[in-house]
């Protein structure tokens, strides 16, 4: 596992939207495994499943959004830009394969 520096969560005003979407993910996630053993149909399953990797991206996108209003604002304040600028391509990079 890469060891990451901790930055601070104060600024981060998206968190408890992120949180929440990701509880709502789950749940829905739940939701397919029971309908799985339950014997539902591939096409259900599939749409099911496109709506959860929808949840994920919305989940992503307020992530980027808070990232780029906190971290990278606060980076370009303090001269840090180039090096967060790097940390959130290599994170994109894993993130869009």
């Amino acid at each position: 596992m890469v060891e990451r520096e901790v930055v601070s969560t104060d600024s981060h005003q998206q968190r408890k939207a992120v949180a929440d979407q990701l509880a709502r993910t789950a749940g829905h996630v739940s939701s397919i495994k029971r309908m799985v053993e339950d014997g539902r149909s591939c096409p259900d399953v599939l749409v099911q499943l496109g709506a959860v990797r929808a949840a994920i991206d919305r989940a992503a996108r307020l992530v980027l959004e808070d990232h780029v209003e906190s971290c990278l604002r606060g980076a370009a304040g303090n001269g840090q830009a180039d090096e967060e600028w790097k940390r959130l391509k290599a994170a994109l990079d894993t993130f869009i394969r």
